[in-house]
């Protein structure tokens, strides 16, 4: 069976009057992309274009009285999100109604939170890296046309100001580092030459982290297992509004309590599908090769 309740790792322990009424969870990164203000885009299960303005240029806009105004022609372009052909993410678990009864916790329910949690950062890594192959989601570091800082070894606060002059120069308006908890740290204790640090948190916010006045999401969906000696990672700056994000289905839990009668087992599915586009991927710069 799927799940049950002859041995502790099969759900045993849920079941004995000694346990806590609550399941333990292993420590789990927290999703972070959607709480970063993205532009949110819902669909009908249909394919989602998006028009923009690719070009648009006034090259002698200065005229004098009575004499002809100029005409402009804009360049029109579109992002596709949503292909018919997109993948969903798509989760099922199956526990014995015995255990569903028997559990000291409503067993059920917690693990609909778990999965629901393990989906989210399988979306988060999707949105950040995700490599597009075989009908998945392209992540934002890897779009076409997103500014790049290359090559940045051990990241200074140097490389931020970069990628920040990079962005402004895009006119853009940057609101978002994404990065591994390694590299948030590896910039926090940086000194200057008197040994002072030069990275200061703001007392006034407890738990929320800011780098050059624009705030940070870490993530350990950022891998930093990546390069030649696989210990790269990725640092992210982005302008959220220039994000867009398409829904087509939220992430929703259904309980099956039917499909498998025959086996006297409870369903949990968990299904959800997104992607993920850039209305000016010039808002996007992404600094690669960062190590320890």
């Amino acid at each position: 069976m799927p799940s049950g309740y002859s041995t502790t790792a099969a759900g045993g322990a849920l079941t004995t009057e000694e346990v806590a009424g609550l399941l333990v969870e292993p420590l789990l990164a927290s999703a972070v992309v959607l709480r970063s203000g993205p532009r949110v885009f819902t669909s009908r299960g249909v394919p989602l274009n998006i028009p923009r303005i690719t070009l648009l240029e006034l090259d002698d806009p200065w005229r004098s009285e009575n004499t002809q105004i100029g005409e402009e022609d804009p360049t029109y372009g579109e992002l596709t999100l949503l292909p018919s052909s997109l993948k969903s993410l798509k989760v099922l678990h199956r526990i014995s109604n015995e255990l569903a009864r028997h559990a000291v916790t409503n067993i059920a329910e917690v693990l609909s939170v778990a999965l629901v949690t393990r989906v989210a950062n399988a979306l988060d890594r999707a949105f950040l890296v995700g490599d597009g192959a075989a009908n998945t989601v392209l992540g934002i570091a890897n779009q076409t046309g997103v500014q790049a800082v290359n090559a940045v070894g051990a990241p200074s606060v140097d490389d931020l100001h970069d990628a920040l002059g990079l962005a402004m120069g895009a006119n853009a308006t940057p609101s978002a580092w994404f990065m591994n908890p390694r590299d948030l740290v590896a910039l926090r204790k940086q000194k200057d030459t008197s040994g002072a640090y030069i990275v200061h948190p703001d007392p006034t916010l407890p738990g929320t982290f800011m780098l050059l006045g624009v705030p940070v999401y870490v993530t350990t969906q950022m891998p930093k297992t990546g390069g030649a000696a696989a210990n790269e990672s990725r640092i992210v700056l982005a302008d959220m509004t220039q994000v867009a994000v398409g829904r087509d289905e939220d992430l929703a839990v259904t309980l099956l309590d039917q499909t498998f009668a025959g086996f006297d087992q409870l369903g949990i599915r968990v299904t959800a599908r997104f992607d993920a586009g850039l209305l000016n991927a010039e808002g996007v710069v992404v600094l690669n090769g960062v190590t320890a």
